[in-house]
């Protein structure tokens, strides 16, 4: 594959997202989405053609700039012991897709204090829900090791219902990462609601936004 056809996004200040020679593009459902060479992504949350833009972002004002360094999201990172693994929780990188909760509940439960409790599964049941954490907020790492994040497969985007683009395997560049950050997949704010834009925060689902907003 030469630089030409590789795969590329890109954040378009105040705009949209820019992605070339895309292989996959489908909703979370498994529909797949028609691709074109290069695509213009809404990120202002306006569009009336979602998940592309149509040019509202210029209608509504939308301020897409990055965080005010002077005044950053918190970046805190939490962590919970178990007797063979050890797990980590990323607050500021969490789109509330709760991945976790629906494949195992009896390790991930934010119902209990401490909600995540790594001795109530199996190693395997932790790497399942690390590697579908669509945000890059888990790691895990067993005793003695370093945090980690699994490795998937392939690069393309899933629009995610009434939520944010989930991305694997494409990096962009000049954009303000998190200390634990997944760069291999991440989850980028639609709603143009997040505190630390370009990446999803969770915001739309407490401010209860939607694709046909």
């Amino acid at each position: 594959m030469t630089d030409d056809e590789k795969p590329t996004i890109a954040v378009r200040e105040n705009a949209f997202i820019r992605v070339a020679n895309l292989p996959r593009l489908e909703n979370s459902d498994g529909t797949e989405l028609e691709l074109k060479p290069v695509m213009a992504l809404c990120r202002c949350g306006n569009s009336q053609n979602k998940p592309f833009c149509d040019g509202s972002h210029k209608k509504v004002g939308f301020d897409g700039s990055s965080p005010d360094p002077a005044d950053p999201p918190k970046d805190k990172i939490l962590s919970y012991e178990g007797s063979e693994i050890d797990v980590h929780y990323s607050l500021l990188l969490c789109s509330h897709a709760a991945e976790c909760g629906k494949r195992h509940v009896e390790i991930f439960d934010s119902k209990k204090r401490p909600w995540i409790q790594p001795d109530n599964g199996t190693i395997e049941a932790v790497e399942e829900v690390v590697r579908a954490c669509p945000s890059g907020a888990l790691r895990y790492n067993g005793k003695g090791e370093e945090p980690k994040h699994l490795d998937l497969e392939g690069a393309g985007i899933v629009v995610e219902k009434n939520g944010p683009l989930r991305v694997t395997n494409m990096d962009i560049e000049e954009v303000n990462w998190a200390s634990a950050a997944d760069r291999k997949s991440y989850v980028l704010c639609r709603c143009g609601l997040s505190k630390n834009k370009p990446f999803c925060d969770g915001t739309h689902k407490d401010e209860g936004w939607r694709d046909d907003s």
